[in-house]
């Protein structure tokens, strides 16, 4: 695989990983309308490893707590800020956890790889997350984060296993409708990922390990640093922007693009 198109990968995944527009559905549709050679699931799994380790960086004094709350957590205590923001962790992977299985053994997890459906889901989720962002208070923060928040967040963002949707866009909208400023409901959703991303950077890499060679592991780490890049700026700058501007700027791309993908995959 060219330099160049390794490159146009990462970018790809760094900048849309975390912002609200979706990262598998532009992944997806770039073989498609572009007519590259789809990258592949190591690839897939370098670039997302890159993107976790970005998260990570960013919001490490959080990862910290919630990693020393982790020994707590599994001992049974949740006595410490951080063994309870384990908790809610944990309570918001399940949902994507169990939707992921069920698509995965149905095999729905490819069938929705089509221009159409992500053209469905760009339109939709993107006008939800206008809904949710303009029409909920911003009253909560994240240290206020409760299991039955963190579970109603967990659905959000099992809906995003659907292509084209967004994990953090969904993840967003679920904690705006619930309450939460913008800000903490990027936190949160940001925080979400970590665990997530983990979870399928995990299984993918299980099920590309055996075809491992040393041109692809180069390609990979190639990949996956030019993705940390690209979502560390992406994330820095989309939590500055959210001190003074809202989700819309994102809501529009995604409707316009949304009409763009129907459009061709309607004529």
């Amino acid at each position: 695989m060219s330099l160049l198109h390794l490159i146009i990968i990462a970018i790809i995944q760094g900048v849309t990983e975390f912002l609200p527009v979706s990262s598998s559905g532009h992944l997806i549709l770039l073989p498609q309308l572009t007519g590259l050679d789809d990258q592949g699931q190591t690839i897939d799994v370098a670039v997302h490893v890159g993107t976790l380790f970005a998260v990570i960086l960013y919001f490490w004094s959080d990862v910290k707590v919630a990693s020393v709350g982790v020994t707590r957590l599994v001992r049974g205590r949740v006595d410490t800020q951080g063994a309870w923001l384990a908790l809610c962790l944990c309570i918001a992977t399940v949902p994507v956890v169990l939707f992921g299985i069920v698509l995965k053994i149905t095999g729905l997890d490819l069938a929705m790889r089509s221009v159409t459906v992500i053209g469905w889901t760009m339109l939709i989720f993107g006008l939800v997350l206008y809904w949710a962002d303009q029409n909920f208070p911003s009253e909560k923060t994240a240290p206020r984060w409760s299991l039955k928040d963190a579970a109603i967040m967990g659905v959000w963002q099992a809906l995003a296993l659907i292509p084209g949707t967004s994990r953090s866009g969904a993840t967003i909208s679920g904690a705006r409708a619930l309450g939460y400023a913008r800000e903490d409901a990027a936190k949160l959703a940001m925080l979400m990922s970590i665990p997530t991303i983990l979870g399928s950077a995990l299984v993918l890499g299980l099920e590309v390990i055996a075809d491992a060679n040393v041109m692809l592991a180069r390609d990979s780490a190639i990949a996956a640093f030019f993705a940390f890049v690209a979502a560390l700026f992406a994330l820095s700058l989309m939590m500055r922007l959210l001190k003074s501007v809202s989700f819309t700027p994102y809501v529009i791309y995604r409707v316009i693009l949304g009409i763009i993908l129907l459009t061709i995959a309607y004529t």
